[in-house]
């Protein structure tokens, strides 16, 4: 197709809002079936959050027609997409594990930072310096929500802030995969390798869940999906450039869930972080728009 005859991209804001929202809401939800998995350990909960996902991504290749077993060039880029995934899964779900969810959501959600950095370092992007300014706010905002002690309470902290350095660079290779893969090829080995590479761990030592959390693990794989096909539907409406600071909808959506279901109340520290990054990412949604304009024009499926 040539440049003459390619169609005209018009953004579809009210729907790409919509499946924000609706991916926000799944995420937090999601948060929650993990933390009311209670004492199910963490390789467990994963597993089945991959399983059910793997079930519905499987069931959605059937009705396209899609072969996601099929010979690709991407092979190492897709398993090396699903393995930065898995990481940032692992340490997310230790975070929520011990943190209220809105914190683990926030340590989280600084994905979008070191996004910036990696695409410097392994794209070759060029830098622009008035990104620092909401590089150094995320920061600051990720040390209140995390306030280091420097003992064992500190862990479930950091694994939060290092999940998003690796969903950032799962991100990163999901970039590099756009109008290469299909989203739903894309998730559906994701899903795939973090099932595989979890199994052992269930065989070694097989969970004995309760009735209540049978449903809670379910539920983190039906959620987890939902969340994922919102993104994938969102990113398809409109601009990433418009639409990426709607994630932020996920952490106050964690907030609402998290004081409704277990009273949780994140203190002034917390608050004051959470403002911190969403306010550096406004800025950096802001700054994306004015300074480059062109690179949020669609390339191939998000």
């Amino acid at each position: 197709m040539t440049g003459t005859d390619r169609p005209t991209f018009v953004d579809n804001m009210p729907r790409a809002i919509a499946w924000m929202v609706l991916s926000g809401l799944c995420f937090a939800l999601m948060g929650a079936a993990v933390k009311m998995a209670g004492d199910v350990p963490v390789t467990t909960k994963v597993f089945f959050r991959n399983l059910v996902t793997l079930g519905i991504t499987g069931i959605v290749a059937v009705n396209i027609r899609e072969n996601p077993f099929g010979r690709t060039p991407h092979a190492r880029l897709l398993i090396g997409r699903s393995l930065c995934g898995l990481a940032g899964v692992l340490l997310y779900f230790l975070a929520l594990s011990r943190l209220n969810l809105a914190d683990a959501s926030l340590l989280n959600k600084t994905s979008p930072f070191f996004v910036m950095v990696f695409a410097v370092v392994l794209l070759k992007e060029p830098f622009d310096r008035l990104i620092v300014p909401a590089l150094i706010a995320a920061f600051v905002g990720a040390l209140l929500v995390i306030k280091p002690s420097f003992d064992y309470e500190l862990l479930p902290a950091v694994g939060g802030f290092f999940s998003g350095m690796f969903a950032a660079l799962a991100y990163i290779l999901v970039r590099s995969l756009k109008g290469r893969e299909s989203p739903n090829r894309i998730i559906f080995t994701f899903s795939l390798v973090s099932t595989l590479a979890t199994l052992p761990f269930l065989i070694v030592s097989p969970p004995q869940p309760t009735t209540g959390q049978w449903l809670a693990l379910v539920g983190t794989g039906v959620f987890a999906a939902g969340g994922q096909y919102g993104l994938t539907y969102a990113y398809h409406h409109a601009r990433a450039s418009r639409i990426s600071v709607f994630t932020y909808l996920h952490v106050l959506f964690a907030l609402v869930v998290g004081f409704v279901i277990w009273d949780e109340r994140p203190d002034a520290a917390s608050i004051i972080g959470g403002l911190l990054i969403i306010g550096a990412a406004v800025y950096t949604h802001q700054l994306g728009r004015r300074r480059s304009p062109a690179l949020s024009r669609p390339r191939g499926d998000v």
